[in-house]
């Protein structure tokens, strides 16, 4: 079976950040949504140490470690780009002007629960950073993760053993081998990667699944 690689796992998500959205993409993979984004929308990024209007991240002789994201990535700013203060940043966040987040995870429930900043491992640095106010505060979450841990355990569970970010707050998965949406009716196939078959993929995630109406 072939699974998607992030930059197309990236490419698939910045399909459905719609024209004039206001986007956070958390640490990590997520960012890297931001190199995908339809040129034909005016789509608005935003990172929680205080940048609006962030761009794709720019070519090595161009990078400058004094513009960075809240990952501490090098990022480009667009023409009418602002700089403001981190208190500003997370007002924004909480206050539900964000239109879309993009997170990682390390679980995600059919219902949408979200748990992302701990594993409860003995060794494990927890790192909740803006998560958490972007799961209560962003009007959507999506989450793109692969499917299946290096185990080969499923991420996409029942219920979160991990301890959570938010409840409830994740409206999209998008993986390596599928897109589903989730919600209080549980999870729901949106589409399947590398030829696989309803059946498949819920042996392969270990919850039932239902494949969406126009799936």
């Amino acid at each position: 079976m072939q699974r998607m690689t992030r930059e197309q796992m990236a490419a698939r998500v910045a399909q459905d950040i719609p024209e004039g959205a206001y986007v956070n993409l958390g640490i990590g993979v997520p960012t890297l949504v931001a190199n995908f984004l339809p040129k034909d929308r005016e789509i608005i990024l935003q990172s929680e140490n205080g940048i609006l209007g962030m761009g794709p991240a720019p070519a090595e002789a161009d990078v400058d470690w004094d513009l960075i994201n809240a990952g501490k990535q090098p990022v480009t700013l667009l023409a009418g780009g602002a700089f403001f203060h981190h208190g500003d940043s997370f007002a924004m966040m909480r206050g539900s002007h964000i239109d879309i987040c993009v997170l990682g995870a390390f679980q995600v429930s059919v219902a949408g629960d979200l748990a992302n900043w701990h594993t409860g491992a003995p060794d494990a640095i927890p790192a909740v950073g803006g998560a958490m106010d972007l799961a209560v505060g962003a009007k959507q979450v999506f989450v793109m993760m692969d499917l299946l841990t290096k185990g080969g355990e499923s991420k996409l569970v029942a219920k979160c053993s991990y301890p959570l970010t938010g409840i409830a707050c994740v409206t999209r998965l998008y993986t390596d081998v599928a897109v589903f949406e989730l919600g209080p009716d549980g999870a729901e196939v949106v589409e399947m990667h590398g030829g696989m078959t309803l059946g498949e993929l819920e042996q392969m995630a270990g919850v039932p699944l239902r494949a969406k109406a126009s799936a």
